[in-house]
């Protein structure tokens, strides 16, 4: 078992709809942190590509608007690609700082944006990549679906390292999936700021007997561009995601307080000794399961729109070519 280490959680905001001086951003931000002696840093939900809160994307029911049509292209040209210059960049950030880097993206996949999180490792290589399962409300109109193929964890010297996104953490199922794989970091990128976003974090940790690190972004109508046109109204300090982030053991104990105040790194000790400690009275897949009576099948398999399967083979079962011409 590796020996206790530190890991932090960024309280920070993209700079909406320009991802170059976001990733630059975000590349100071992990520098800052590695510099405190972070070797496993998380940042927030959809942090590359931006969470564009109290945007309508000009949807009525059985009607789209031009304006809302141009929001989305806008959105869309934000994301990033997998095979893309800006993983690359990320990828390098990891390397640079030898750190273990957890961040929530939005993913441009042909016409479908998804909203990912990224886990890389020390040596800059990708380690998984999680799709969000469930968008909720209004993200549906933007988001695509994931599917059961980025339901994982990544085994690294600092331990089975998961993402869960924002409300994903109260499908339940998900949950035991994640806790079944041995999650022992549990990170939870979000924009949730509610108050009840703590006890749910706390819940996930002592329910999972995991270590759960969850960053919120802290964003303004000032990280914005001047065109950007919320419900919330056009004065550069209205707060439209406070923060929240927070760092919980495996027995519920809080290592990092939820603050509303700013933008901050937060820091924490990692000692993955509790997670035994918490696991000698509850462990849900294990000795506190009942499998006779309950039991989760989770399907792993990528699911295509489209599937070109190859032609046969002449002369193998199913050819209609007559072997015995000539």
């Amino acid at each position: 078992m590796s020996q206790p280490f530190k890991a932090a959680v960024v309280q920070a905001a993209p700079v909406l709809f320009d991802t170059p001086r976001t990733i630059e951003k975000l590349a100071d931000l992990v520098h800052d942190a590695a510099h405190q002696g972070a070797e496993l840093v998380v940042l927030p939900e959809a942090f590359v590509g931006g969470y564009p809160k109290g945007l309508d994307f000009g949807a009525r029911l059985g009607m789209r608007s031009p304006e809302g049509r141009e929001d989305f292209r806008r959105y869309f040209a934000s994301a990033i690609e997998m095979a893309g210059p800006e993983a690359e960049r990320l990828a390098a950030v990891a390397r640079d700082n030898g750190v273990h880097l957890v961040t929530g993206v939005i993913e441009r996949d042909g016409g479908t944006l998804f909203c990912s999180t990224l886990t890389y490792g020390p040596t800059g290589a990708l380690l998984s990549k999680h799709r969000k399962l469930m968008p909720t409300a209004l993200e549906r109109l933007v988001w695509g679906f994931g599917d059961g193929s980025t339901i994982g964890v990544a085994e690294t010297p600092l331990g089975r390292i998961g993402s869960v996104i924002c409300w994903e953490n109260y499908m339940p199922l998900l949950r035991m999936a994640m806790y079944a794989q041995g999650v022992e970091l549990y990170c939870a990128p979000t924009v949730d700021d509610r108050d009840t976003w703590l006890p749910t974090m706390r819940t996930i940790a002592i329910e999972g007997r995991c270590f759960v690190l969850s960053a919120c972004q802290y964003f303004t109508r000032g990280d914005a561009p001047t065109d950007y046109a919320p419900i919330q109204g056009d004065d550069p300090a209205t707060v439209l995601i406070r923060g929240g982030s927070c760092i919980i053991d495996p027995l519920g104990n809080i290592l990092v307080e939820p603050d509303f105040s700013g933008e901050m790194i937060r820091i924490a000790e990692i000692d993955r000794r509790v997670i035994a400690r918490g696991k000698y009275d509850l462990d849900v897949v294990g000795h506190y399961a009942r499998p006779d009576v309950f039991k989760l099948s989770v399907d792993t398999g990528k699911k295509d729109a489209v599937s070109f399967e190859p032609p046969p083979v002449a002369g193998s079962e199913g050819d209609d070519t007559d072997s015995r011409r000539t």
